[in-house]
């Protein structure tokens, strides 16, 4: 499926950052684990910076952390290109994990396949070590609320 090529972000990573820190303060406490590096027109490029916590035993990056950087990866599109309504929801998410992924920078390469009114649906290839090998691929969907609309009344 070959993502839409008319899109254009209304916001950059720093404003999309900015934006989560004050929306979802939880997500990093005074950390900076996950956070957008990148907002280009129909897609962004998203970072966990996995250390410690993220690990399960073996030293492997836990599947709920890449599977939340999937999900941060949607939520950073859905911000920078459909505007920054914070209310924006995942509807659907289905990840496969490919390969061990160990401790460093770990990126999330996300497109938009689809732009509505009222969803958006994406893809997201998780990269990671020094080779940049896949060790997980998602798709899913956002749901995006209806715009407000002020009437005046007579």
């Amino acid at each position: 499926m070959a993502e839409q090529s008319n899109l254009k972000p209304m916001l950059t990573a720093a404003e999309v950052n900015a934006l989560m820190e004050s929306v979802y303060p939880q997500l990093n406490n005074q950390f900076t684990f996950y956070e957008a590096i990148d907002v280009f027109p129909g897609g962004c490029t998203v970072r966990l910076n996995a250390g410690e916590r993220h690990l399960r035993p073996g030293g492997t990056v836990s599947g709920s952390s890449l599977f939340t950087l999937a999900d941060i990866g949607g939520y950073v599109c859905v911000l920078s290109h459909a505007g920054p309504d914070a209310l924006s929801v995942t509807t659907n998410l289905n990840i496969n994990f490919v390969r061990k992924a160990e401790a460093g920078p770990i990126d999330g390469h996300c497109r938009i396949l689809k732009l509505g009114k009222s969803l958006m649906v994406f893809d997201i290839d998780i990269v990671a070590g020094p080779d940049g090998h896949t060790v997980a691929h998602a798709t899913g969907t956002y749901s995006i609320p209806p715009r407000k609309s002020f009437q005046s009344q007579a």
